[in-house]
């Protein structure tokens, strides 16, 4: 099978790329022209150059591919420009799954996130029953990626064949950027971890995280979506788990969530304002530790057949990868 994946540069999309060429599917990979290209140097794909924000690239792209894994977004928890973020989730994905419509492709995976999802009142964990308001979510990444999880759902309701995944906390190799996730690892393993605040997080191993996509073109309905989840674990459990792996101390002071809010306001004018660089502290981030982002992802156990990996194995994974590769200081 051809498929097309988008954001193949990146931490979930390049070790998606290495999982189909595995199984033997020709691949063809979305990039823009100042694209990182790390993740996908050496490997046997092909390589469109476009964007998603230019509909006229994207026709080239799709020629000939039965499938197309739509990973590609812009992630973070601050922008010098917040705009960005809903040109390149929202307007682009509404491009890319209408050039896919003019090309007649046979199946579309849509990896959309968890943080569309809302959680229930009473804190049970979240499903994939209900998405959340738009207008209710903090910072522009969450918003965009809601709007545009309604544009892939309005679209599927015309008849588009999309399945429409929502990962959770991927930890593993291949994440060069890193991922605000992999930047907790690597923060922790370089000492700059002091506290922590009350959040808690459902982990997932990447490589679950891929074959959830593969399992999702192979078998997933259309129309529906699939939490792609593991193990719910508070900060100070996974600090616990990363301190076992690494014989570094976590840390044992927890801060009030509205001490981490101040902090993250005068980071963020400083270093956002001030230099326009990312702040250390989003404010984002804090105010997304607001709730225990926990979730049920038996639906894609169940139906799919996710594996669930220990999510230590994939911390021990994403220490090692990062250490050989320059991430963790001598």
């Amino acid at each position: 099978m051809k498929v097309l994946v988008t954001g193949a540069s990146g931490f979930i999309g390049g070790n998606l790329v290495r999982a189909l060429l595995r199984d033997g599917h020709a691949v063809r990979a979305l990039v823009r022209p100042a694209s990182d290209r790390r993740n996908i140097e050496g490997l046997d794909v092909e390589v469109a150059l476009g964007d998603l924000t230019d509909p006229v690239s994207l026709a080239p792209a799709l020629d000939g591919c039965e499938g197309l894994f739509h990973v590609a977004a812009s992630y973070a928890f601050w922008s010098p420009d917040p705009r960005r973020f809903h040109e390149a989730n929202v307007t682009g994905t509404q491009n890319m799954l209408a050039a896919a419509r003019r090309a007649g492709v046979r199946k579309i995976v849509y990896t959309s996130s968890e943080s569309t999802l809302k959680i229930p009142a009473d804190g049970t964990p979240g499903t994939e029953a209900e998405l959340d308001d738009p207008d209710k979510l903090s910072g522009d990444y969450k918003r965009s990626k809601c709007l545009a999880e309604h544009r892939a759902l309005e679209m599927s309701r015309t008849g588009l064949p999309i399945v429409i995944v929502n990962p959770t906390t991927p930890i593993g190799p291949f994440d060069v950027k890193p991922t605000p996730t992999g930047r907790l690892v690597v923060d922790f393993i370089n000492g700059r971890m002091p506290a922590y605040v009350d959040a808690g997080l459902n982990i997932v191993d990447v490589g679950d995280v891929v074959q959830g996509h593969i399992l999702a073109m192979e078998k997933g309905t259309c129309g529906e979506r699939y939490v792609l989840g593991n193990r719910n674990l508070t900060l100070k459990e996974i600090f616990a788990i990363l301190e076992g792996l690494t014989g570094i101390r976590s840390p044992r002071i927890r801060v009030p969530l509205w001490t981490a809010l101040v902090a993250a306001h005068i980071d963020e004018a400083i270093c956002g304002g001030i230099f326009r660089r990312e702040p250390t502290i989003p404010v984002a981030a804090v105010k997304a530790a607001r709730e225990y982002r926990f979730f049920d992802c038996s639906k894609s156990v169940r139906e799919l057949g996710m594996p669930q990996t220990p999510v230590e194995e994939a911390f021990e994974r994403a220490i090692r990868w990062f250490r050989e590769h320059g991430y963790v200081r001598p």
